[in-house]
């Protein structure tokens, strides 16, 4: 219709019928691979013509959720692919149900992360709760993750251990380093030469696939005549609600970027630790076999594996009440000298991935570092198999095809 008669008719007291677009059905499709895939996120457009609350179920009609994001992106969660296995799903319009996924919430200083009503993380806000009250004020902190459980509930971190209190569940400040000519030591706070500091929480999110949260941190140099901070950092964590596993997990990410505060660079020489560090629960501490390790490369023993590389690291162990528990470590692929060498020490259950292990490097102004885990906490024995797979998944996610039914 031209416009002016659309104008006429509009006069007359006509409007004008815009006959709306038909939804349509789509036939999901993940393409297949050589290896076994787990807990893979997919992400794919909604196109414009599909149903307006669609339902994705699989070939056995069960519905998996979906979780449209401020990017523009629907994702959902696959929780294995078999090698050489294509998956296919129905996109429709339908009722899937309440769902309550994972939650976001305040937490007396922490901020809780649960999946179905059942905690999975605290990430630490307050910077004066501390378990104990020897503990020197130069080590207190907060921005960084503890406790995290298992699907059944156990402890798999640890925070302010006595034989070292400066270890903090997931944390993430660098160890030996050159700044402005000085040699500030952000790791180990008790040498007041450097300080890992939480400044903000800035995002929370919850959903019926995925909930977390954005926070800014900041790496200060306190051996300047004047305190000067050498790098803010960003850590993004994404926790997942990964439903219909053969094995229940808990699933989340941590996105961490690094940019430097000023117009010099932050230097990393060669050393053994630092930059990401995992302290696992207080009941595998000892030498020995009082924590469990395996690498992806299939090392157990913590004093051969010490400064290999690996796609990922398990560590954990067996607990009081006869139950085994523990975390695996993915690093992504695209990270710094991937795959990093990890630091497994002989007698804490503790373990890093340290790329400066290779050799020194900067992290230069205008040119972010930045570093990607994710990490699987479940029950009982690690299986490397089990293990790998959910690296592919992360790693190499299926490639996506929408066809219109």
């Amino acid at each position: 219709m031209r416009p002016l008669s659309r104008l006429l008719l509009t006069a007359l007291g006509f409007t004008t019928f815009v006959w709306p677009v038909a939804a349509k059905n789509f036939r999901l499709i993940l393409a297949p691979s050589d290896v076994d895939r787990a807990g893979q996120v997919i992400a794919f457009k909604l196109p414009a013509d599909a149903p307006k609350s669609p339902v994705l179920r699989n070939v056995s009609g069960r519905s998996l959720a979906l979780q449209t994001d401020p990017d523009g992106f629907t994702r959902f969660i696959v929780p294995s692919q078999k090698a050489r296995e294509s998956l296919s799903f129905t996109l429709a319009a339908g009722a899937s149900g309440p769902r309550e996924g994972v939650v976001a919430t305040p937490d007396r200083g922490d901020l809780k992360l649960s999946v179905a009503g059942q905690p999975v993380l605290y990430y630490r806000l307050a910077r004066d709760v501390v378990p104990r009250a020897d503990i020197k004020p130069e080590i207190v902190r907060a921005g960084y993750i503890h406790p995290v459980f298992s699907p059944s509930g156990h402890l798999v971190t640890d925070d302010y251990p006595s034989n070292h209190p400066h270890h903090h569940g997931i944390w993430t400040p660098w160890t030996k380093t050159s700044f402005q000519g000085r040699s500030p030591d952000f790791w180990n706070m008790q040498g007041k030469t450097g300080a890992e500091e939480f400044v903000a929480l800035d995002r929370t999110w919850s959903g019926p696939v995925h909930g977390g949260f954005t926070a800014r941190l900041k790496m200060v140099d306190l051996s300047a005549p004047t305190p000067v901070t050498a790098l803010n950092e960003t850590w993004q964590v994404t926790v997942y609600d990964v439903g219909g596993a053969s094995r229940p997990v808990r699933m989340f990410d941590l996105v961490t970027t690094q940019t430097c505060a000023t117009a010099d660079p932050l230097i990393l020489p060669e050393y053994h630790y630092g930059g990401f560090g995992f302290r696992a629960a207080g009941a595998w501490n000892g030498p020995g076999d009082a924590a469990r390790y395996l690498t992806s490369e299939g090392i157990t023993d913590r004093i051969k594996g010490n400064n290999s590389r690996a796609r990922w690291c398990f560590i954990g162990g067996p607990l009081k009440d006869g139950a085994f528990a523990g975390t695996a470590t993915l690093g992504h692929p695209e990270n710094f000298r991937s795959p990093q060498p990890v630091r497994l020490h002989p007698n804490m259950p503790y373990f890093s991935f340290v790329p400066q292990i290779l050799g020194e490097f900067k992290i230069e102004p205008g040119t972010p570092y930045v570093a990607r885990f994710r990490f699987i906490v479940a029950d009982g024995e690690p299986d490397r198999v089990h293990l790998d797979a959910y690296w592919n998944g992360y790693a190499q996610p299926a490639t996506v095809k929408l066809e219109a039914l």
